[in-house]
């Protein structure tokens, strides 16, 4: 069954919608050998689309750790926070971002900051440089790197034209979303909720598929399956991070040190806030009628 590539959402891609169905065609002729290899390759393809925002900031605090004078006039928080938010406009300018990216990445933005100003004022981290483009002890780059991962859920969402079965209700998921950031706060001065939110989010999320087309057929995966790898890759580009320098946690104040993997655990309720402020701009559909006997 022949779909719409969804390159065409983006102009910079659609021009080559015809030279890649060529190259589609002369590998799946080739048997399925042939048709794994160019799917492999369209998926790679396809993440690396849907990561260009967040790769473009890990590259940022990266760079800037490495070849950043020390001892210029710009401080590199201020530069960095520059540099996002050009990267930012030139993304929606080139529509390299749809506007309905740029709203979610605005809500994450918010949410972001929000969350950093709580939490390094509680010590759970910091930001050692100086900056004058910050509020409190939160330089003002931290929210996109927070809206990065919105960025990447809303453009994998339209890449791989995300469907559902068993997707739980709408008000239910933004209830539990608000317990699980309500918990990033509370669990300092109350209980850590954590492990009861993750059995909530087993009983909410637990009968949930995600489609995913990556070509002409829907291939499918847990929803819940989906979020932890998410949240492992988040872990990692945190440990590149914390490696470049842009915050540290207590553990790396004599020098730095993997960030532990139990970290994880709060990338995946990230994850599943995330997921959530998503899906108010991108409601969940169902598979498509024809595909649904296939699923």
């Amino acid at each position: 069954m022949e779909h719409p590539s969804s390159a065409a959402s983006w102009p910079a891609l659609a021009r080559f919608i015809g030279r890649e169905q060529v190259f589609a065609a002369t590998m799946a002729a080739r048997g399925p050998l042939g048709l794994a290899i160019y799917e492999f390759l369209r998926f790679g393809m396809k993440q690396a689309w849907a990561c260009l925002y967040g790769g473009l900031l890990l590259a940022l605090l990266l760079g800037t750790s490495l070849v950043y004078p020390r001892d210029a006039v710009l401080a590199r928080y201020d530069a960095l926070t520059l540099a996002a938010l050009v990267l930012q406009v030139v993304l929606i300018r080139t529509r390299l971002e749809t506007r309905e990216e740029a709203v979610v990445i605005g809500l994450f933005h918010l949410v972001g900051t929000g969350m950093e100003l709580f939490k390094t004022a509680m010590g759970s981290w910091i930001y050692p440089e100086p900056s004058l483009l910050r509020l409190g002890g939160v330089p003002l780059f931290t929210g996109f790197m927070y809206a990065a991962v919105g960025s990447y859920i809303a453009r994998a969402w339209r890449l791989f034209d995300f469907r559902f079965t068993r997707h739980p209700p709408l008000a239910a998921t933004v209830l539990f979303a608000a317990a699980c950031y309500g918990n990033f706060f509370s669990h300092h001065v109350l209980p850590d909720l954590r492990w009861a939110l993750f059995l909530a989010a087993a009983l909410l999320f637990g009968r949930c598929w995600v489609h995913f087309r990556i070509w002409n057929a829907y291939r499918r995966m847990p929803l819940l399956l989906g979020f932890g790898l998410v949240a492992l890759f988040i872990w990692l580009a945190e440990n590149i991070g914390t490696f470049a320098g842009a915050w540290i946690y207590p553990h790396q104040a004599g020098g730095w040190a993997p960030v532990s993997p139990a970290k994880m655990g709060s990338w995946f309720l990230l994850m599943l806030i995330s997921y959530v402020l998503v899906t108010l701009v991108n409601r969940p559909r169902p598979l498509p009628s024809a595909w649904t006997r296939m699923a």
